[in-house]
């Protein structure tokens, strides 16, 4: 029996001549919630369809709860509840008929899915909205009301595996930090959460795990720590360049600057809280000659090194990495 309840090995998935999933490997344990993160395109979602049997891999192995899912799509399905990128199809129900319609499939009795409905409206805030219907063209409900719904199908009936592709898209500020404490409840009550986004920021607080993607491959997999690269104390100062200005950090040698990603027209670097008085000095220095338009200094963070990881290589590239940490994997592929 396996451990994991999702292990990919050497996974390969290839549309013409574009490689969209290159040797891909990773597992996710009960419990545990597993942050795939990656730009659009990176293939994120191409390799979710291949976990529930929508695409076939070229080469590799997917084991969902111990079934080969490859051979066998359907027996992998039964392990597994997905909520998908698209919006879940719910013209014509209510989101308490859709939850509770979601918890039958799965197996649930019509109390246990009565209940189920009525819980997560509370742990959603979907009360107000709980029996207003669908309508065709987003009438009705709203789009992040719509998704809101789709998750609560999704984990209606507790599952092995639970694989939620950008579950926070079209949702609230205030509604996206209830689902992701929602998510976080589910790997803590023992699914196996594989976690897809591209909020780096939002994600880190509920992650145990994180794999990144980028153009097909996996250039990082570790605990959020692990990726950050970074010491507790480390600081990040982001520089806010004006319109065609070049960097001055670039011009600095001297600068006690550990990771420097640019992007755009913000240059984030990050800086030992010990050097943190003379950086700002130095960034303040810059404001008041018209070099930068602003700055800000603030805790490192997970997307200073997904930026660093995820950087375009080349002449033409416009993000900047230096001295970036490619961590090991934290676990036998």
């Amino acid at each position: 029996m396996d451990a994991d309840v999702l292990r990919i090995t050497g996974l390969s998935r290839r549309f013409g001549r574009v490689l969209a999933n290159d040797d891909i490997s990773l597992g996710v344990r009960p419990g545990e919630v597993v942050g795939l993160l990656g730009h659009n395109g990176a293939g994120k979602t191409t390799l979710v369809s291949q976990v529930v049997g929508l695409l076939k891999p070229d080469t590799g192995e997917i084991r969902v709860g111990g079934v080969d899912a490859v051979r066998d799509p359907a027996a992998g399905r039964r392990h597994a509840a997905l909520q998908p990128q698209a919006q879940t199809p719910i013209d014509g129900l209510t989101p308490r008929a859709a939850i509770e319609i979601a918890g039958r499939l799965r197996g649930l009795s019509a109390r246990d899915s009565r209940a189920a409905a009525t819980d997560l409206a509370e742990e959603l805030d979907l009360g107000p909205w709980l029996d207003r219907r669908a309508l065709p063209e987003g009438g009705g409900l709203s789009g992040g009301i719509r998704r809101l719904t789709g998750f609560a199908m999704a984990v209606a009936a507790p599952t092995p595996l639970l694989i939620l592709d950008e579950p926070t898209n079209d949702i609230d500020a205030s509604r996206r930090r209830l689902l992701w404490d929602a998510v976080r409840r589910r790997g803590d009550r023992g699914s196996g959460v594989l976690l897809v986004t591209h909020n780096v920021a939002e994600a880190e607080r509920i992650v145990d795990e994180l794999v990144v993607l980028d153009r097909g491959r996996t250039v990082a997999q570790g605990s959020p720590a692990r990726l950050r690269g970074t010491q507790d104390s480390d600081l990040r100062l982001e520089l806010q360049l004006p319109p065609q200005g070049e960097d001055p950090s670039a011009r600095e040698p001297g600068l006690p600057v550990r990771r420097r990603v640019r992007t755009g027209r913000r240059t984030l670097l990050v800086v030992g809280a010990e050097d943190a008085d003379g950086v700002v000095a130095w960034a303040a220095s810059q404001h008041a000659e018209g070099r930068i338009e602003a700055f800000s200094l603030a805790p490192a963070t997970l997307e200073d090194a997904y930026l660093a990881l995820t950087a375009p290589s080349g002449p033409a590239a416009d993000v900047l990495a230096e001295d970036v940490p490619l961590p090991e994997e934290s676990r036998d592929a």
